[in-house]
This record gives C-alpha cells, structure tokens and sequence, in this order.
C-alpha cells in the first residue's frame, strides 16, 4: 500500500536539533517502511562542497546556498515521485517559510525530534564531531513554530521506537497536515519572542 496521496512522493520530515537523534531514525525507518524511501541530510550536502576557507560572510552565504539547493532537490525529487526522509535542523525561520513554499503541503509528514539539553550536550560531547553548544543555539528555534503530525523523544524512546511509531503514524495521518496549516497560516511559522 502506498502512503502517499498524490502522485508525488511522500516527505518524512525529522525536524531537531543537532545531536537529537534524526539520522538515527532515518537509518532505523528505511527498511521498515513499507515503500522504498531514500535518506536526505543537508550534512551530505555540505560533504560535496569543496573545502576552503571561508571569511565569515562568504561563509554564510554559502551555507544559504547549501541549504536552499538541499531543500530544491527534496521537492525535485518528491515531485519526481520518491519517498523521502528528510533530516533537518529549522534553526533559522527562512528555512521554514522555504520548505512550506518548495514542498506539496499535503505529501509531508512533519515530526518533531526532541531531547533535553543536558542529553543534547552529552551526545555533542561524545560524538566529537560538533561544535560544543550547537544544540543548546539551536533548541530554542528549531520548535518555535510548535506545529507537527506527530513528535517523539529520543531520551525516552529508540531510534528503533521512534521509527516504529511514525511507520505506525503514516495510515492514519490528518488532514490536514502540519505543512497545510503552516501553508495556510503564515504567521504560525513565525517563531515567537
């Protein structure tokens, strides 16, 4: 059976901070869905840039860019009919507003990845691999619109868990979805101060 409602494909939106654990539920969630999905982070994108130093501003224009070529090439290929499992951080608002534009509000599933900061900064601290306190930058944005299908808690629960609940999630979602609303209310994506 299908899950998708429309001819294109079918976005499963993992939305958290760094550390919180959506890469792990990505990885868990591709062979237990019952269509062929493909696993799409922003970090494989910044993995094909070239590396070079950066002053601060050039920096930050090409990280824009990365983002909004990562967030075309998830509609293009939803558009071209395949699943997908996004992995994102919406640490800026743009990001957001840019994703409900590009993407068929209808066809994504938006899930909210939460853990607590003392959890977040523990995982930071052993994985070694991200700056110290990039998830205590980014807790606070990543949810400020406050508006999923459905959430989970990785300090509570798996990536095992947490992928068998949205897979179980997927026949029984709303309408309409989270994106429709945000799509339809601009001011919600709106972080509030």
């Amino acid at each position: 059976m299908s899950t998708s409602r429309t001819s294109g494909g079918l976005i499963i939106f993992l939305n958290g901070t760094s550390s919180s654990g959506k890469s792990s539920i990505a990885k868990e969630l591709l062979p237990i869905l019952d269509d062929t999905y493909f696993h799409m982070s922003v970090d494989a994108f910044h993995a094909m840039r070239a590396r070079k130093d950066f002053t601060s501003d050039e920096l930050t224009s090409v990280l824009k860019h990365t983002w909004m070529g990562f967030h075309r090439a998830v509609a293009g290929m939803a558009a071209g009919g395949n699943n997908i499992v996004v992995d994102h951080v919406l640490s800026e608002p743009w990001r957001l507003l840019d994703c409900v534009a590009l993407f068929a509000p209808e066809d994504v599933v938006l899930v909210g990845v939460h853990c607590p900061l003392p959890e977040l900064e523990q995982r930071e601290q052993e994985r070694g691999d991200r700056p110290p306190g990039l998830a205590a930058r980014q807790i606070a944005q990543v949810h400020a619109h406050g508006l999923y299908d459905i959430e989970c808690d990785t300090s509570t629960s798996s990536p095992a868990d947490c992928a068998r609940q949205i897979k179980d999630f997927l026949p029984r979602r709303p309408t309409p979805t989270a994106f429709e609303n945000l799509r339809a209310n601009p001011s919600a994506d709106q972080p509030t101060r």
